[in-house]
């Protein structure tokens, strides 16, 4: 090979470098495809886009000192974008897939189903989220969030109007299926839905949320033994200090026991099932903190602290949580 004496690291533009692709499918004794690479900022900028996206990452990380240093020694030619170009350029590939799904929907689709999910954050904030399932001519089952917006509230007329939005800007009018909460709200909802479709669809209420509904009123029977071992378990959770101290009382117990205490939300019973199902495996450790922190029964109370029925009503509902 003939080597530039003068400039013996310069790089010539025109040539380009091999590269080996792994398979895609990452199978055990398959060869990679080998390209040609040559030095494309667009491709780069394209590539740091889509990394971005797929990994979860903040519009900032661009500008972190680790990355910068770690490009300028693999890549120094390439002009790193600010986080308001990498924003930018997120949108622009959203608008982008959201035209070719939409595309797609039209030509391909002969009917989609609808989910909704409605939720209020810590703000205070009303959200809905609208996911359409398809099948494509492969006969495999897609799902896509087409929505994903606020909403002045959880009565049908918010949400109808919301889905009632979401048709019209998608063109969806081949509806098959329309799942929503077991609310009698969303009732008016999906009449709404019926009347912008201009189609009759399915009305399909949520298992999960009937199954979630079932759960709550069976535990309005042991209701009392869940709210203390939670008043407990949030007790003991509150400070660092108290965390230390019963770390201390399990290892005193031998209890083997690698997952930590954890809270509930009250309106989910599976995270209700997970609460319970690790306080229960430390009752020894509840039992001996209470002996040694005079101050666990004086802010709980007399009777708010767990018992031995406590403990044994959780263990049977851990045991149904657990069917389901």
């Amino acid at each position: 090979m003939n080597i530039c004496k003068k400039h013996p690291h310069a790089i010539e533009t025109r040539q380009a470098l091999l590269d080996l692709q792994p398979n895609s499918n990452n199978v055990e004794g398959e060869v990679g495809t080998l390209t040609t690479w040559k030095y494309d900022e667009n491709a780069i900028r394209e590539a740091l886009v889509s990394m971005i996206i797929i990994d979860e990452l903040t519009f900032k990380f661009v500008e972190g000192e680790g990355f910068q240093k770690f490009m300028r020694a693999i890549c120094p030619k390439f002009k790193i974008p600010s986080r308001w170009t990498i924003s930018r350029d997120c949108y622009l590939v959203y608008v982008e897939e959201r035209s070719k799904l939409k595309s797609y929907l039209k030509r391909n689709c002969q009917r989609v189903s609808l989910t909704t999910d409605t939720w209020t954050s810590l703000q205070r904030i009303n959200y809905m989220c609208i996911t359409a399932h398809f099948i494509d001519n492969d006969w495999k089952l897609h799902k896509k969030i087409i929505n994903f917006c606020p909403i002045t509230s959880h009565k049908g007329d918010a949400i109808g109007r919301a889905i009632e939005t979401c048709l019209l800007e998608w063109g969806l009018d081949k509806i098959f299926t329309i799942t929503v909460d077991n609310a009698s709200s969303n009732d008016i909802a999906i009449k709404l839905g019926v009347t912008v479709s201009n189609s009759d669809y399915l009305h399909m209420r949520c298992m999960a949320h009937i199954v979630n509904l079932v759960v709550m009123d069976g535990l309005k029977d042991v209701g009392e033994s869940v709210l203390k071992v939670r008043n407990a378990v949030r007790y003991i959770r509150s400070s660092p200090a108290r965390l230390k101290k019963f770390k201390e009382c399990v290892e005193y117990e031998k209890i083997d026991g690698k997952s930590s205490l954890c809270l509930d939300v009250s309106t989910w019973w599976n995270s209700t099932y997970l609460m319970l199902n690790i306080a229960q495996k430390y009752e020894r450790a509840f039992e001996r903190y209470e002996s040694q922190e005079l101050m666990f029964r004086l802010e709980l109370g007399e009777n708010g602290v767990p018992d031995f029925h406590d403990w044994s009503e959780c263990r049977k509902m851990t045991e149904m949580y657990l069917i389901l």
